[in-house]
């Protein structure tokens, strides 16, 4: 029997090519990776990243059951992620249907499935975000995307529930997560993408202004992860590996977008110049003003790692960027 591998889904987006890299460094062999092949191909950022077998996502349960493959473990990151998504019906079948076949096909082989979540399943946060599975069914998503997510936590907890389960599985709530390889996203990329860019070509910045009263201009926080943290609690998941549950997976400290700008002004040694405009009307009433992982089922579950300062973390996004001027 071949060596078993990882199967990576969305292995060409923004964590799951950073993930595929990070393969390597760790001496474990290449994946299979599974995108659009177009996405292999055509993303400029990726191209030093060696991606193994690839698998268009199109074909995949289907190659899964032609070669029946040993895998090491899947890990699901493929997704529509665009929160301005409307087309219900797309994101039922890219992101609940096409995890829950998946989730069976795990469950059937015994594989260890870890897959990607999402914060927007907390909506605008008005009941914490406080990741206990007791509260799953009270969460109100702010966007079709949210509830694409919250949807699948639900029905894998009511499969495990009914005896249907993977021998272990995790699933995890991204926050807001920053890093190399994210330029694809458009204008889904983190803001740290769209400072560095703005900078460079004008020597200012853009921000929303405030909207919410309590909340002064540019004082909008988040909880801004690393992408290189992400990768490593994904290993973490995978090398336990963690039995099952879903967890929040932030820094536990909310930052201000005036703080995260700044950083990338420091790190370009360039003088700081914002300007504050009016955040769409379309965007409005979905605008999350306060987003915070409590970390601490996470941590009880044995992850013991600190996570990257926003300081730290904006500081080598940046110099990396400047290395490739990968479309900057």
């Amino acid at each position: 029997m071949s060596q078993a591998r990882l199967l990576v889904t969305g292995a060409a987006g923004f964590i799951g090519a950073r993930f595929v890299e990070s393969l390597r460094a760790r001496g474990l062999p290449a994946p299979i990776s599974v995108d659009r092949v177009a996405a292999f191909r055509d993303r400029p950022e990726h191209r030093e990243v060696d991606f193994g077998e690839v698998v268009d996502m199109e074909d995949l349960f289907g190659w899964l059951e032609a070669e029946r493959p040993a895998l090491a473990g899947i890990v699901h990151l493929g997704a529509c992620t665009d929160t301005t998504e409307m087309d219900e019906a797309l994101l039922r079948r890219v992101n609940l249907e096409y995890s829950q076949k998946l989730w069976q096909h795990a469950a059937a082989t015994g594989a260890t499935l870890v897959y990607a979540s999402s914060a927007a399943t907390y909506g605008d946060g008005h009941a914490g975000y406080d990741d206990s599975e007791a509260k799953t069914d009270t969460l109100s998503p702010l966007n079709p995307y949210g509830v694409s997510k919250l949807r699948f936590d639900q029905w894998a907890l009511a499969e495990e529930k009914a005896g249907r389960a993977p021998t272990a599985w995790s699933g995890f709530k991204f926050f807001n997560v920053y890093g190399f390889g994210e330029r694809h996203k458009g204008a889904m990329a983190s803001v740290v993408l769209k400072a560095f860019d703005q900078i460079r070509a004008t020597g200012q910045v853009q921000l929303f202004r405030s909207h919410k009263a309590g909340y002064r201009d540019g004082e909008q926080k988040r909880d801004f992860v690393f992408v290189d943290d992400i990768v490593d609690v994904l290993h973490f998941a995978l090398a336990r590996p963690l039995t099952r549950g879903i967890y929040n997976l932030g820094t536990g400290k909310a930052r201000t977008f005036l703080d995260l700008v700044r950083c990338v002004f420091r790190e370009l040694g360039v003088a700081e110049r914002i300007e504050f405009i009016d955040t769409p009307v379309a965007l409005r009433e979905r605008y999350q003003y306060f987003t915070e992982a409590d970390m601490r089922k996470l941590v009880a579950a044995g992850y013991d790692r600190p996570f990257r300062s926003l300081e730290e973390g904006v500081a080598a996004y940046v110099r990396r960027l400047r290395a490739v001027d990968v479309g900057a």
